[in-house]
């Protein structure tokens, strides 16, 4: 028991030193966080955040067959950087279309050491939240079981996700491809393509979009510096809106205090890649996670968060609420200035 204590008080050291070398105040994580991964393929996506623990798919265990082969429940629409629009399930994870499947009959053509790389997700129990235009039915596999389609197309999760909101299966074998909200592949994937499907990358088709690791030169700043005529240089996301910082939350030591119900109001900021941000020095730019294992986008080190109260791009109605709500100028500093009224 003693060894295990020890074990686990050093795991808690190593757990703080990393932290340290990443965000320790003073805004230098970047290095950390950013270009070891494909663009979209490690960040938090969407706007349900706290849908599930980190690890509870993909990490192993009987946790892991559980929730690998759980049925879909809500599905929800989430943005994933370099990508674009993508369903997940009602805990986060990516869901994925197979090129070799047909969807006029529907039909699955993923099976043995293929199904064990992506495990369908099981029809029954899914409905599609507002934004889904594609839609939900089933369709019955070779070994008698019914598995969930989306615009027709059967439906499965990667095992190599191994947190809510990643999207390494993205291109892989290019044949792989998660769901648009349409049904489609998202990341402008034409229908077709060839690959051998058994999820080890060696297909010999190629996709269209950012699929080979490198960010979409076109695509959108996730974060940007926008002129406000009361505040000043104030950071907004990717559609605008004003991201602001929590007074109750702290830097160093990494404290999360925005939880719960507060989070219904004020949602923590998407990730993003270090090519997707426009005015605003890259050491400044980091990737944190949460207590319940989503990640967010941290500025100087700080959570970041937009506000539901922000109604259109260039709201600043969270200033200032609660005398512990802030928006973050260019170099980082909250802006302590309130809106002219």
């Amino acid at each position: 028991m003693n060894k295990l204590r020890h074990a686990s008080l050093a795991g808690t050291a190593i757990t703080v030193m990393v932290l340290t070398a990443a965000c320790g105040g003073s805004g230098s994580s970047a290095k950390d966080d950013y270009g070891k991964a494909p663009a979209g393929s490690s960040s938090k996506i969407g706007e349900g955040y706290g849908a599930g623990p980190a690890g509870s798919y993909g990490s192993g265990g009987s946790s892991q067959t559980q929730a690998k082969n759980a049925p879909a429940k809500e599905m929800t629409v989430r943005e994933a950087p370099g990508i674009g629009s993508v369903v997940a399930d009602s805990t986060g994870m990516t869901l994925y279309r197979f090129d070799k499947d047909t969807a006029q009959p529907p039909a699955s053509m993923c099976d043995g050491d293929c199904a064990k790389a992506w495990p369908p997700v099981p029809a029954g129990d899914a409905t599609a939240a507002s934004g889904i235009g594609a839609a939900v039915g089933e369709v019955q596999r070779s070994d008698g079981t019914k598995q969930l389609t989306l615009a027709g197309w059967p439906v499965y999760r990667y095992a190599k996700d191994t947190a809510p909101g990643d999207t390494k299966g993205q291109g892989v074998g290019g044949t792989w491809s998660a769901f648009a909200p349409d049904g489609k592949k998202a990341g402008g994937g034409k229908d077709g393509g060839k690959g051998d499907g058994n999820g080890d990358g060696k297909g010999d088709g190629k996709q269209a979009g950012p699929q080979d690791g490198k960010p979409d030169a076109q695509a959108p700043a996730g974060v940007s510096v926008a002129d406000n005529p009361a505040l000043g240089k104030i950071v907004v996301d990717g559609k605008g809106r004003t991201l602001y910082r929590f007074g109750k939350d702290s830097a160093w030591p990494m404290k999360f205090a925005c939880t719960g119900t507060c989070l219904d109001t004020w949602k923590p900021a998407e990730p993003v890649e270090k090519s997707a941000v426009r005015g605003v020095p890259d050491k400044l730019i980091s990737t944190v996670t949460r207590p319940d294992g989503t990640k967010q986008l941290a500025v100087d080190c700080w959570p970041v968060y937009w506000f539901t109260g922000d109604k259109k791009p260039g709201d600043t109605a969270g200033q200032g609420k609660q005398g512990l709500w802030f928006a973050v100028n260019d170099q980082g500093k909250k802006v302590t200035s309130a809106p002219q009224g």
